[in-house]
Order: structure tokens, then sequence, then C-alpha cells
């Protein structure tokens, strides 16, 4: 993870500090990247503790499509719980239901992004050519005084993903995203790691993953989230057959917190250690054995169901999170 601490050392030592929405001010650069290969270990942060069994119980409440703290609490991820309920912008939200609630926050992006078409009554070729793509009618609207007719479908952009490495691996258009305009005002926190983009090769039949990340928390968010990405990119391929390989990070304001300045300071007089392996349960089938293609798999995996083998790290660090 010497990527990372470098990234850190480029912040503190080239970066700018100014205020924000959360009123701890952050010292942050525009545009960062680091690069990965999978091959040589997985990406978890070894200058301090990972909680990795609380990254993989948020990914696991995202591929569930939760929308509620109690739940990612429940799968033992409890990251969630200060955004639901002490963000004083979300708890006066009409759009918050309440105790919990976070909005369609990521998952529900992911696994059930809300569809529409309004589509002109008389062009009933395109009302039939989306019923036959799963949209169903939901009524009829007149707009500017012409008859239209209002359709709807939750897309499983994750599932879409699958499929189509399945059946056209060589497509540039295989990726998801949770940054849905029409929900912002209804989300507890807009999303931050808002773009992923999936690069099978099927030549190599390995799998590459690049993700943008639009702000970014160097000292909580980054080591969390890039834990959780790597995670996905290897059951993505643990289902498709193939190897993962490239993992791309692109961030657009990446940023310290000034109250996690010692907490990185700490980390940047601390010596890496080697990169453990990630080891995924033999109860999830790997398609490069099994040959049958079993996306389903997406809704059931556990938090146990992810290992991480040779794992050596430095004590646990704490620091606040900003709200």
């Amino acid at each position: 993870m010497n990527q990372y601490l470098d990234l850190v050392r480029q912040i503190i030592e080239t970066g700018a500090w100014q205020d924000n929405r959360t009123g701890v001010r952050t010292i942050s650069i525009p545009g960062a990247m680091m690069r990965f290969d999978l091959r040589e270990g997985f990406p978890a942060v070894t200058t301090k503790r990972l909680a990795f069994k609380s990254v993989i119980a948020e990914l696991c409440g995202f591929l569930r499509a939760y929308r509620s703290a109690a739940d990612f609490r429940s799968l033992g991820c409890k990251v969630w719980d200060q955004n639901a309920n002490e963000n004083s912008e979300w708890l006066s939200n009409p759009y918050r239901l309440g105790e919990d609630d976070l909005g369609p926050i990521y998952g529900v992006q992911w696994r059930q992004w809300p569809a529409y078409k309004l589509i002109d009554a008389r062009h009933s070729d395109q009302i039939e050519d989306a019923q036959s793509r799963g949209f169903r009618i939901i009524s009829p609207v007149v707009d500017d005084g012409i008859s239209k007719v209002l359709l709807y479908k939750a897309i499983d952009q994750l599932k879409d993903c699958l499929n189509t490495i399945m059946t056209n691996p060589s497509s540039r258009r295989i990726l998801f995203h949770g940054w849905n305009c029409a929900d912002l005002d209804s989300f507890a926190l807009p999303p931050c790691h808002l773009l992923y983009q999936l690069l099978p090769n099927p030549a190599t039949k390995e799998i590459s993953l690049c993700l943008y990340i639009r702000s970014n928390d160097i000292g909580l968010g980054a080591p969390f989230n890039l834990a959780e990405a790597a995670a996905l990119l290897h059951l993505i391929g643990r289902l498709t057959g193939y190897t993962p390989r490239w993992f791309t990070y692109f961030i657009g304001d990446a940023h310290i917190y000034e109250n996690h300045m010692d907490m990185l300071t700490e980390q940047l007089n601390r010596q890496p250690f080697a990169s453990p392996t990630l080891r995924i349960s033999e109860r999830i089938p790997e398609y490069s054995v099994t040959g049958v293609y079993e996306p389903e798999w997406l809704d059931t995996i556990e938090p146990n169901d992810f290992i991480l083998d040779d794992y050596l790290h430095h004590p646990h660090i704490t620091a606040p999170m900003a709200v």
C-alpha cells in the first residue's frame, strides 16, 4: 500500500486548506489516482488495522439494496449510523422515513435503479418496445396538452453488468453508477464512489475495474473503499470466470480532515507490510470450475464468505468521522 502512503504525503505537501459542509477543515488536491495489480495482493492498508468485516458487511448490504442503518448493523457494519441519525440536514429532510433510514443509497441504485419513460401515446411502437424490455405502464399523463404514457421498471444495473460480461465481454459499456440526479435530494449522503466500470478481457480471462470517486476522505474512507471495491471485483470474477487484474482508483477531490492528521502522520512513520490475499468461501461456486452461471449469489453472500489470508498490520488507530 505504498501508493496510499504516497498519496497521503502528496496531499499534505501540496494540498490547500479549505472549509466544507462538515465544519471540519480539509487539506485537499483536485484529481488523484492509484492503480493496483491485484496479482500482487489485496489492497488492504497495513499501517493500521483495516475493519475488514465491516467493509464486507457494507458490501453485502449494498448488494441486498439495504437503505436502513439497522440492516447494515445487523450484518456488522456501523459506519452508516451517524449519517442516518446525526446528520442535521438529513434529520429535517422530508424524504427521511424515520430512525435509521438512509434513503435510496448505493445498493438501491445498483440493484433497483428507478427508471421511467414518458412516451407520446401515439407512438405505440415505442410503448410496445419499452414493455418488451420490462417496463410496465403506470398511468396516462397529459403533458403540455399531449397525451402520453408513463412507464416504469427497476433496473438491476449490477446483474446487467454480469450478464454482459457473459454475453458480450468485449463491450466497453459494462458499468454501473449511483449518481441518480432525481434522487439526490432524498439521500442521507449523495454517493461518493459513484461510477464503476468493469473491463473483462476474454483473451486473457482477466477482469479489471475502474472506480471514480467524486470526493474521498483519505484517512477513513479510502482504505474502506479500496478494500470494498476490490472484494466486489473478486466476487464478480468468481461468478463470471475471470481473474481480477487491474484496479484503478480515480478521485475527484482527495482530502484529509484536519482531525485525521495525527492518525495519518503516525501511519507515515510506520513501515507497511506485504499485501494480504483475499480468499472467497468455497460455498460460492467458481464459474471457471462449474461452468454454471449463477448471478443470484450476488443476493446471498455473507460477510464471512470473504477471508483475508496473511494479513499483517500495525495497531488500530481511531479517528472521528466528519458528518
